[in-house]
């Protein structure tokens, strides 16, 4: 059926005939798997999609594998009409839409593991999140079939490991990750956001700033993971009053491994920050002979 002028399918066999349709005509068909709730981080890669494909096709499932409470999945904020307005007013030829039932017909009964790349950032303090978002991400791929899928890297490490995951299991498919997408005081866009109180939504700009200022540091000549780190951890202790500490890390991306005790190659400073109602994560991810800049924005997909 359509609505809005957006194509919307729930049944995972008419997504895949619909593709099928698609590239019978010669097309190129773009995809952006995403959980709703959406913002102008996820319209800025349909937008990406579109100018790069013929058929732009996004899905909106909150996966429940890849939550830890049941009362988080329970509460994830769901806003069907809105999501589909602004996938149309972007671009987005059809919406995705299944059920649970649809996406896991048996229950979880049969799910992948992932083995490395999850000991670290997020993953360190969520088990099993990245197993469901494999899970469910060779669910998707299988039935989207998509030639190219779209990633912000507003979660770094789920590129890292999506990337692994298409290599493992020999998906046809070209990942096109793309850069965070921020507000004007550089916070970057999320969801959560919505969660902060206004004293912390004041402060939630300082997530980045003490990233720009382990980046500066990096330009400057420091090139010891563990003073990186120390640089950045310095700059929450004097800017954060209401926000905590998660972790703040240093790693060589996309392996999420140290290379020994220096830098080598491209790195990622992460940190994610707690706050009452939210927890918010941002990156800055370089090349340190090539950086010139303490801000994602000038990278291109």
């Amino acid at each position: 059926m359509t609505a809005k002028g957006i194509k919307r399918i729930s049944s995972p066999a008419e997504m895949t005939r619909y593709v099928v349709e698609q590239k019978q005509e010669g097309k190129t068909v773009g995809y952006v798997p995403t959980m709703g709730s959406l913002h102008e981080g996820h319209l800025s890669l349909f937008k990406k999609a579109r100018e790069n494909s013929d058929c732009v096709i996004a899905s909106v499932f909150v996966n429940p594998t890849q939550f830890g409470e049941r009362d988080d999945y329970i509460n994830y904020p769901k806003n069907i009409e809105r999501d589909a307005g602004l996938a149309e007013s972007a671009g987005v030829d059809a919406l995705f839409i299944p059920e649970e039932s649809a996406i896991y017909p048996n229950g979880s009964d049969i799910t992948v593991k992932v083995h490395s790349k999850t000991d670290v950032l997020c993953g360190k303090s969520r088990p099993g999140h990245f197993d469901g978002v494999a899970t469910v991400l060779i669910k998707l791929f299988n039935i989207v079939k998509p030639d190219t899928a779209y990633f912000g890297m507003k979660d770094a490490q789920q590129v890292a490991i999506v990337t692994s995951l298409v290599r493992s299991f020999h998906f046809p498919v070209k990942l096109v990750a793309c850069p965070i997408v921020r507000e004007a005081d550089g916070l970057a866009k999320s969801s959560r956001n919505v969660r902060l109180s206004v004293e912390e939504r004041k402060e939630a700009p300082e997530l980045f700033k003490g990233l720009q200022a382990g980046l500066r540091g990096a330009k400057l000549g420091e090139t010891r993971f563990d003073q990186l780190i120390a640089t950045v951890k310095a700059y929450y202790a004097k800017h954060l009053t209401l926000g905590k500490i998660d972790y703040v890390d240093v790693l060589n991306y996309p392996d999420l491994r140290r290379s020994g005790t220096l830098l080598s190659g491209r790195f990622i400073i992460a940190c994610a920050v707690r706050y009452q109602n939210a927890r918010l994560i941002d990156n800055i991810t370089s090349d340190t002979e090539l950086f010139t800049t303490v801000s994602e924005a000038d990278e291109s997909c």
